[in-house]
């Protein structure tokens, strides 16, 4: 019987690409709930439109995105997840983690799930990584159930305090966080 993944998308609009086949590989080995933010189930950007990639993820899952609280809120009381993975991860939803908010549909899963000892993986996609947010990683990172997708700077030059997980390790940091092990190394080049 195949592990059951929620997979949760927030609105990095330029990760989405990456992050959705990272998502086709891990629909190989898991069972996959797709879950969206607001902003990733509403918004429209110069990447693509909302209704195409949920569409998308809806045919890669086999199953209907969960974009309300309401719809994610058994995750904890029926313990329906093995792991939950937030990809990308924002720095908005990297603050309101670090801070025990949850107020959308990812924060209140991530809360749902966490009521089980469970893991979270995080995949962060932030342009202030090694700025507001740093903090709030740092806090997180020091957080038990909480495992990091290796991320990096994605342009140091152009915008030196932006931090981009390597989408294509999505699939070993979740074996890895399901095994209790943070894959390393955290920091790429």
């Amino acid at each position: 019987m195949k592990q059951t993944v929620g997979f949760a998308m927030t609105g990095s609009f330029c990760t989405y690409r990456k992050t959705i086949d990272a998502l086709q590989k891990l629909a190989e080995d898991y069972t996959i709930i797709p879950i969206f933010s607001e902003a990733g189930y509403t918004i429209d950007s110069r990447f693509g439109t909302a209704k195409e990639f949920v569409a998308e993820v809806e045919s890669i899952c086999g199953a209907k995105a969960l974009h309300t609280i309401a719809e994610v809120e058994p995750f904890g009381p029926k313990k329906l997840l093995d792991l939950l993975i937030v990809a990308p991860c924002t720095g908005n939803t990297l603050g309101k983690l670090a801070n025990g908010i949850a107020d959308s549909p990812v924060t209140f899963a991530c809360k749902a799930h966490l009521r089980n000892g469970r893991p979270i993986v995080l995949a962060v996609s932030t342009n202030d990584g090694l700025a507001a947010s740093a903090e709030n990683i740092g806090r997180l990172l020091n957080r038990k159930h909480y495992f990091f997708v290796p991320f990096g700077q994605d342009s140091p030059t152009g915008k030196p305090c932006s931090l981009v997980a390597d989408m294509a390790l999505i699939s070993e940091t979740a074996a890895a966080a399901l095994r209790g092990e943070q894959l390393q190394p955290l920091l790429l080049k």
